[in-house]
């Protein structure tokens, strides 16, 4: 992902809306809108599918890059596609790598995978250790249709002798349905559930580990 950072995005409205108080809003300046958080926790997608594995898998912190590391929703147009921009005033409820983890071990637990899936906050022993980086999470509000697209690269390691077992990519994108902030929020929301479901999917094909896990 480009790291060129670009201006800052005042508004919180979607470009088309932005056009249309610039053309009709002469003379006053526009009041001042507060903040809106959003919060990207997005109800998992995969069911319990057998018997979950007998070992514990850690889920690490993701790290990002650049705007990606913080709360500020990344956008970016068509028009300088080279150019990562944030909205000022559309932020996430918590730091995106932070909460894109926290998805991934909401829908690990849920599909029941793993006998445990646990933070590094649980002080757990692990069997498998689950980590990576949030590649791109960003809203393309000038494509068409407009969307949101995200990538996830992460590795999958056995904590015993740290060979690392899985190295993979996901990526997915969602249409927003609508031109409103909360439109663009919901559509991320999916995009999360999509790339955790993924994950799902790739972990229910790990063999059966030799020696049960230790309960956190």
């Amino acid at each position: 992902m480009s790291t060129a950072t670009g201006s800052r995005r005042p508004s919180r409205l979607l470009p088309a809306l932005i056009l249309g108080l610039v053309a009709g809003g002469c003379g006053s300046p526009a009041p001042m809108r507060p903040d809106l958080f959003y919060s990207l926790d997005p109800e998992p997608l995969e069911s319990p599918v057998g018997a979950p594995l007998p070992a514990t898998l850690l889920v690490s912190d993701l790290a990002a890059r650049g705007f990606l590391g913080g709360r500020q929703i990344v956008f970016r147009t068509e028009a300088e596609p080279l150019r990562v921009q944030r909205y000022d005033d559309l932020l996430w409820a918590d730091p995106l790598p932070r909460a894109l983890a926290r998805n991934l071990v909401r829908a690990v637990r849920h599909a029941q995978v793993f006998a445990f899936a646990v933070t590094p906050a649980d002080r757990a022993r692990a069997d498998y250790l689950l980590g990576g980086e949030v590649e791109r999470f960003e809203h393309l509000p000038t494509a068409v249709p407009p969307r949101v697209v995200g990538t996830l690269n992460l590795a999958l390691v056995r904590a015993d002798d740290r060979r690392t077992l899985r190295d993979r990519s996901y990526r997915h994108e969602v249409e927003v349905q609508g031109d409103t902030p909360d439109d663009m929020a919901e559509a991320f929301n999916r995009l999360a559930a999509l790339l955790a479901a993924d994950v799902v999917r790739d972990l229910r094909t790990l063999p059966r580990p030799s020696r049960s896990s230790v309960a956190p």
